[in-house]
């Protein structure tokens, strides 16, 4: 069984008080945003079933959501848009969702646990975690909190573009999408720089 609290312990052994846990969901789709989220937890809390949000059904992740909500010292959910995205490419879209994000936290953190093994500047310490969101507490509640966040959105999408799936697939690139594409042609929500194949450049 991992230990959860690893990354969090080290940092607290070393004075921090309010460590965040940071992870997104939406890098790869072809439309919508990418949102992330940061949570601070208590020190060791136990939260049964939290883990990986990849890991975990779509109930079970809506279970934890408000729980994680509840029990969260803060927690802040933020977006960055396909407008966004295409200006300054998904990366650094990414980044910027995770900034706002951490900026959005009631009370402010005084380091951050990254999911992945990048990261930019956010104005504190940073440690980044190669496949933290099932490996620490914080970064998989930050996990749930933004796939639940980006799922209801993308929801939100279907009823206003429908045609595309996106209440099936949430924008990821599935048969059915490229399907709905050559049928409709892309919505507002599309990221143009993730069509360059079907649309050439913009």
């Amino acid at each position: 069984m991992t230990n959860m609290w690893e990354f969090e312990q080290k940092h607290y052994n070393d004075g921090y008080l309010y460590i965040c846990g940071v992870d997104e969901a939406g890098r790869g789709p072809l439309a919508g945003p990418v949102c992330a989220a940061a949570v601070i937890l208590p020190a060791n809390i136990e939260i049964p079933g939290l883990n990986d949000s990849k890991k975990l059904t779509d109930k079970k992740r809506r279970e934890l959501f408000p729980i994680i909500c509840e029990a969260a010292i803060a927690y802040g959910i933020a977006f960055s848009d396909h407008k966004e995205i295409d200006g300054i490419n998904i990366l650094q879209a990414t980044y910027l969702a995770m900034e706002r994000a951490i900026n959005a936290l009631e009370i402010r953190a005084d380091f951050a646990l990254i999911d992945g093994n990048r990261a930019k500047d956010f104005g504190i310490p940073v440690e980044t975690v190669v496949g933290g969101d099932g490996r620490s507490a914080s970064i998989a509640a930050a996990s749930i909190l933004a796939k639940v966040t980006r799922d209801d959105f993308m929801l939100e999408m279907a009823n206003k573009y429908p045609g595309y799936g996106f209440e099936i697939h949430k924008g990821y690139g599935t048969k059915a999408h490229y399907a709905a594409l050559a049928e409709h042609g892309p919505c507002e929500i599309h990221r143009m720089t993730f069509l360059k194949k079907l649309y050439g450049t913009k």
